[in-house]
């Protein structure tokens, strides 16, 4: 939902943005990413926000397996891999290991960022993995019936919330796609006013707590679920 120039400011962080590739280590594993800035903006590289949350899933040790994960504004891919990747593991039952538990992971983002984020799955994901991830195109608040209602367990979007004009329809993208377990976690730098108007907005609907912070890099996690439901994972 990011196919716009947006400027983060100079030096160091302008220069990681504009490189070709970055590279993180996330499950163990290196995760090798292609950025693509002059061509697409903002959708084609990796955010702190993204960074953040995929650090706050493996500290956390949150159960992803067998899980239905989704991710709004997937950009170049580096959490929903990561999801992918955490939500593997067995289950043993009188000591005999059967088939792998995966998460189910949808990523998501419009159409033309959609190349470059299936390349960096397909590289990233060893080959009895990807089909546990499925990349879809998703403009919010369109065609919304490709995507079955609250059928997901997690619904998850890192520095997606930033052009007031998407607001409402990714609200309404949300309340399409969560039942009354869907967890949310929205992972934000608020840079602007507009950026507590949303999460105003999304209080309106569903309740919001923040569950984490980093200072270092200036970056909120938040859970949010329908009703006044503040469940544990």
């Amino acid at each position: 939902m990011a196919l716009v120039p947006y400027e983060e400011g100079g030096g160091w962080a302008a220069r990681q943005l504009h490189s070709p590739s970055a590279t993180f280590h996330f499950a163990s594993r290196t995760i090798r990413l292609q950025q693509d800035w002059r061509r697409l903006g903002v959708a084609a590289v990796v955010w702190d926000a993204a960074v953040v949350l995929c650090a706050y899933l493996e500290m956390e040790r949150i159960d992803l397996r067998d899980r239905s994960v989704i991710e709004l504004g997937a950009g170049t891919g580096l959490l929903g891999i990561v999801v992918t990747l955490l939500g593997t593991g067995t289950v043993s039952v009188s000591h005999v290991l059967l088939s792998p538990l995966g998460a189910r992971v949808t990523l998501t983002d419009r159409a033309a960022a959609l190349e470059l984020l299936e390349s960096n799955v397909q590289a990233n994901l060893p080959p009895e993995l990807r089909p546990r991830a499925v990349v879809k195109e998703l403009t919010w608040g369109k065609d919304l019936d490709n995507f079955p209602r609250g059928a997901f367990d997690f619904v998850l979007g890192a520095d997606i919330v930033y052009l007031e004009e998407t607001f409402a329809e990714l609200l309404q993208t949300l309340e399409h796609l969560c039942s009354e377990q869907t967890v949310i976690l929205l992972s934000c730098r608020i840079r602007y006013e507009r950026d507590l108007k949303f999460l105003k907005m999304l209080r309106d609907r569903f309740s919001v707590y923040e569950v984490h912070y980093d200072s270092s890099k200036d970056v909120h996690i938040y859970k949010a679920q329908r009703g006044s439901r503040k469940d544990d994972f």
